[in-house]
């Protein structure tokens, strides 16, 4: 299954600055340390040893991890109160090493917990002056180790830093000149005033691990920033002296996906967009360029299906190999410039697949809960498919609001195709509160992770099986693990007229036993009251048709309590289910291949309503 810590990384990182490491300055001469809770500075040649800080504390200390100015000339460090130190113990009972048992720990922040306070601090080498960092502006940021990601300006006259208030619904990229100091009369310290170069702000979320992308351009003091405040991921041009938008330079009912390549010299961005094409899947994506002034916009791929890119080293040639479920690979030589098409390079052949009995997957979309919107999704049939005959249906979910799940390159798809093989027809659908659509169709998620998408899941099946008379929805399955975990168990609570049967993997059954930043990221802070009404524990009650329960012993992504503690609400409301424990295995252990066999057989023991065989 996908993990959520898969999701974690920003489309493109910014142009290289001096990043931290164990404190030794850019230019070799000296190195930083922590005594006493307080910094220190050493030169590297010789015994010089210099105190920098001196109101470091055991109740906020400095961390060693420090920002130097690319000219060495200062740093900017952290004065830190720390937060929760939780963590999660689990017993792993028949280690490969020894017969005793042992038992395990690890570092695991949940919903609600503190986290550290980070106050910066300013420091000049030959001085060894301290300038603070004034606080209004980032008073609660959401970070679990106390970064703000600093970046210093090139010629060392400033820096910036990232303020992602907790909560998620304000997001501020800081500038702070330096050195401008005032002294403030309270505590006579030089203080240092940051100034807000970017704010999103939202009533729901920003999605700030997918959404917050930048290029700096120093030479123009301008910024490129990634922001969905039109309804939409695009790009925008920002004044980083004034702090205002100069205008935006991508627009429409599409979104940005990824930036691929910046060209300052000649101001154009060349990145790949879902939804440009119009009439095709808008999850696909499309290699696309545009001037930093808006204009010279141009879609340079075309056919059906999604588009990787290859650039030649001075971009006037790209390959571009695009493929669709059902669409076996095409990589063509392309001129970058115009997107022509120079020769096709090499087509994918799929008939010794077909010949071997695997089938291609069938591509299906059809109007969600509004009536209006496209919701996409696939079939998969068994080899030996008979269109006279009814199957069950079984579906694959993952509902986070970090992505979009539905494959959409070529590929194998062993494992739907496995469970096809048994007699099953096997489907992959976004709903609505996914990812790659617009806000508005993420934000159904806000607060609401239960929803999962099932309107839209179930209006999708029943206009599918319309047509499709061999799709039996009076028996219809569910599995998926982590998040995808949580929904197929949502899927018994609240649609148990609808799914029958569900396996439900290393789930996050309640938000408030899962890691703190995916949670809060949709289910917001402080902790409330959604955080129960989207708990599976809270409504194990409600559990109507045939549950099977996996959990890994040693997970160390989801809390392994969380998949217990369902299982004792489910035990006091007196409801049937199955449970397997893996011994020794992390998360995802439902894809291990007894795992994966005990998923197969309890959907042919509910959904066939036969006992497997073994051969």
């Amino acid at each position: 299954m996908i993990e959520e810590d898969k999701a974690r990384t920003e489309p493109r990182a910014a142009p290289e600055t001096p990043s931290k490491s164990s404190g030794e300055s850019p230019d070799g001469r000296w190195v930083v340390f922590i005594e006493s809770d307080n910094l220190f500075v050493r030169a590297k040649a010789g015994s010089e040893t210099n105190r920098l800080s001196a109101d470091g504390d055991s109740l906020a200390p400095y961390s060693a991890d420090v920002d130097w100015s690319p000219d060495s000339s200062a740093l900017v460090a952290r004065r830190v109160q720390p937060g929760s130190r939780r963590e999660v113990t689990f017993i792993e009972a028949s280690p490969r090493d020894q017969l005793q048992p042992k038992v395990h720990t690890h570092r695991y922040l949940k919903p609600g917990d503190p986290l550290p306070k980070p106050a910066l601090r300013v420091f000049t080498i030959a001085e060894r002056r301290q300038y603070n960092v004034d606080e209004t502006l980032y008073p609660n940021p959401f970070t679990e180790n106390g970064d703000l990601d600093v970046r210093w300006e090139r010629n060392s006259r400033g820096f910036t830093f990232n303020y992602n208030e907790r909560g998620h619904q304000r997001y501020r990229i800081l500038w702070v000149d330096f050195p401008a100091p005032f002294t403030d009369q309270r505590t006579s310290a030089s203080t240092l005033i940051p100034r807000v170069i970017v704010e999103e702000t939202s009533k729901t979320f920003i999605d700030w691990t997918n959404k917050t992308w930048r290029w700096w351009l120093d030479e123009s003091a301008e910024l490129l920033w990634m922001s969905e405040r039109d309804g939409w991921a695009h790009l925008w041009l920002i004044d980083v002296k004034t702090g205002t938008a100069k205008h935006q330079i991508t627009h429409g009912d599409w979104v940005v996906r990824e930036v691929l390549q910046v060209d300052e010299s000649r101001r154009q961005i060349w990145f790949r967009a879902g939804g440009v094409r119009p009439g095709l899947d808008p999850y696909q994506l499309h290699l696309c360029r545009v001037d930093f002034d808006g204009g010279g916009f141009t879609v340079l791929t075309e056919d059906d299906g999604n588009h990787n890119i290859e650039f030649s080293p001075d971009r006037r040639w790209f390959v571009d190999t695009w493929s669709r479920v059902d669409q076996p690979p095409v990589v063509q030589l392309r001129r970058g410039e115009t997107g022509q098409l120079v020769c096709e390079l090499e087509r994918g052949d799929a008939r010794a697949l077909l010949e071997a009995g695997w089938t291609l997957p069938e591509q299906f979309r059809a109007k969600g809960r509004d009536g209006t919107t496209d919701i996409y999704g696939i079939i998969i049939k068994p080899s030996n498919f008979d269109s006279s005959r009814k199957y069950p249906v079984i579906e694959e979910i993952y509902a986070g609001p970090h992505g979009a799940f539905v494959p959409k390159e070529f590929g194998r798809l062993n494992r739907p195709h496995a469970l096809a093989e048994l007699g099953f027809i096997v489907v992959q659908i976004d709903g609505m509160g996914t990812n790659h659509r617009g806000k508005k169709f993420q934000d159904v998620a806000w607060k609401n992770l239960a929803d999962s998408g099932f309107p839209d899941r179930i209006a999708w099946l029943k206009a599918a099986a319309a047509t499709r008379p061999w799709m039996g929805l009076d028996r219809v399955g569910i599995y998926g693990g982590s998040a995808g975990g949580q929904s197929s168990t949502r899927a018994l609570l609240d649609h148990g007229d609808f799914y029958r049967v569900a396996v439900s993997d290393c789930g996050c059954h309640d938000n408030r036993m899962d890691k703190i930043w995916w949670n809060e990221q949709w289910l917001g802070w402080p902790v409330d009251d959604s955080y129960r009404r989207n708990s599976n524990v809270e409504d194990a009650a409600k559990l109507q048709g045939k549950l099977f329960l996996t959990v890994a012993e040693m997970d160390t992504n989801v809390d392994p309590a969380s998949t217990m503690q369902l299982a004792a609400a489910l035990v006091k409301a007196g409801k049937d289910f199955d449970l397997l424990v893996m011994p020794g295995a992390d998360h995802g252990a439902g894809e291990t291949p007894y795992a994966s066999n005990r998923r197969m057989d309890f959907f042919v023991r509910h959904l066939w309503q036969r006992e497997p065989r073994r051969e």
